[in-house]
């Protein structure tokens, strides 16, 4: 029995609920692995810090890539499960493995090939060009893993195994803090290898953690998925995942750039408001860390009920999660406005980045309300099989209104990271207006991607 048929006896808060709290935990052991990357690095020195933080926008722009499958295909995985086709999610699985696998390769040795030229972009100052150089050759050879992990992540999440992601995350964890411990500091027998050893640790780490997802991932079939599958590419499954998946990374890829413009116009404006930024965006993470949860199991969700045929449901349902995710974005930001700038003193003792960075986590609370609706309603449309209407206005409004007046407030009129702030509000809010306006008319209705099959799914693990 389809999971869908039980909305009787679970109620849509209950189902929300069941999928969306391993995606909650997943996404804060996510933050602590970066966290804990950073914090042990420092014991190396802060040139180590710096340098693997370059490389990482690097490797976040490779991530970016890989998510043009992995998003796509967990939407559609989504409806054929909703759709009781197992079928089609077979199929639709064998294709994202193939591509991503094929594309994580590919990406893997141009960024081999091409790692000093990448590096020559940032002039990094020689010691810093080391270690970054050690760390990309290491990291990159591996990025293939990568690309396996976010496509599997989101296949198993899609077919309703959240926890199974959950508990992979939390393994791989374990796995990166106990390299990073033995490597860094020679413990346990092993070498002291520094910048070399912790992108040991987190190669083996994403390694081990792409076969044991392949293996879930083949347990929770519900039909078998043999090995010529992976071989048989139908011209008709790659258009339903790039019809999702390419909108949906190019979104990100539109973000990822108008930030980087903004970021130049801030580190313009000097050291107090470039630190301002990173604290205050990183205290402002926590609000987002939630709706960001809502908004992954809000597409799984949403998803399985397009896919049944249940547009009216899903209409209804969504606003479970915006009402939801805004009661608790809210609530922290009102927490962090509130002490603002006791807890910003915890982190700097210069009372010019404590005072603008409370001033920013007050704006940053009339922000959240618009920035918690994109994130879920654009989630919601994804999930629909509306996909390309949130990224139009995506990017017409990121450089359309963030990027040109966060340039016209902050540096033209000298209101500084404040009317870059202001800008970042006005984007929000303009966008979440018309992302509402666009479900509560319905017009994303009828552009499931899927078909429905014979009712034979067996009930999915909540």
């Amino acid at each position: 029995m389809d999971r869908l048929t039980n909305t009787a006896i679970i109620s849509p808060k209950k189902q929300l609920f069941m999928i969306t709290w391993p995606i909650l935990i997943e996404s804060f052991l996510q933050v602590m692995m970066r966290f804990s990357d950073t914090f042990m690095l420092s014991f190396i020195s802060d040139d180590a810090v710096a340098s693997i933080g370059v490389v990482n926008q690097i490797m976040m722009f490779t991530f970016v890539l890989f998510n043009f499958t992995a998003m796509g295909s967990g939407v559609v995985v989504s409806q054929f499960v909703g759709a009781n086709n197992p079928e089609g999610v077979r199929k639709t699985i064998a294709h994202a493995i193939t591509v991503n696998l094929t594309f994580g390769v590919t990406i893997s040795v141009l960024v081999i090939l091409l790692k000093d030229w990448f590096l020559t972009f940032f002039d990094l100052a020689p010691d810093l060009f080391e270690y970054a150089n050690t760390y990309i050759t290491i990291v990159g050879l591996f990025l293939f893993a990568q690309a396996m992990i976010l496509t599997m992540s989101a296949i198993l999440q899609a077919m309703g195994h959240t926890k199974d992601v959950m508990f992979v995350v939390m393994g791989m964890n374990i796995l990166n803090v106990f390299g990073n411990y033995v490597f860094i500091f020679g413990a346990l027998g092993f070498p002291q290898l520094g910048v070399q050893g912790v992108a040991l640790a987190t190669s083996s780490m994403r390694f081990i953690a792409m076969i044991v997802l392949f293996l879930l991932l083949v347990r929770r079939m519900p039909i078998k998925l043999p090995f010529k599958a992976f071989l048989n590419l139908e011209k008709d499954y790659m258009a339903k995942i790039l019809q999702i998946g390419v909108p949906a990374a190019g979104e990100q890829l539109s973000y990822n750039t108008s930030q980087i413009v903004i970021t130049m116009f801030i580190t313009s404006l000097g050291a107090t408001a470039l630190a301002t930024r990173v604290y205050a965006q990183n205290l402002m993470s926590f609000m987002v860390l939630f709706p960001m949860a809502i908004s992954k199991g809000m597409q799984i969700f949403i998803g399985q009920l397009v896919g049944a045929g249940k547009d009216e449901e899903a209409y209804h349902n969504m606003f479970i999660g915006v009402r939801y995710g805004l009661t608790i974005a809210v609530t922290i930001g009102g927490f962090l406005a509130l002490f603002g700038e006791q807890i910003m003193g915890i982190f700097t003792n210069d009372a010019d980045v404590v005072t603008l960075g409370a001033t920013i986590l007050f704006i940053g609370l009339l922000v959240e309300p618009g920035r918690t609706s994109n994130i879920i309603i654009i989630s919601a449309l994804r999930a629909s099989g509306d996909a390309k209407f949130p990224v139009f206005m995506g990017i017409l409004f990121m450089w359309g209104v963030s990027v040109p007046m966060s340039y016209f407030l902050g540096i033209h009129l000298g209101f500084g990271l404040v009317g870059i702030w202001i800008a970042m509000l006005m984007d929000e809010w303009i966008r979440a207006g018309i992302m509402w306006w666009r479900w509560r008319s319905k017009r994303w209705m009828g552009r499931a991607v899927v078909e429905r099959g014979p009712d034979i799914i067996e009930e999915l693990e909540g």
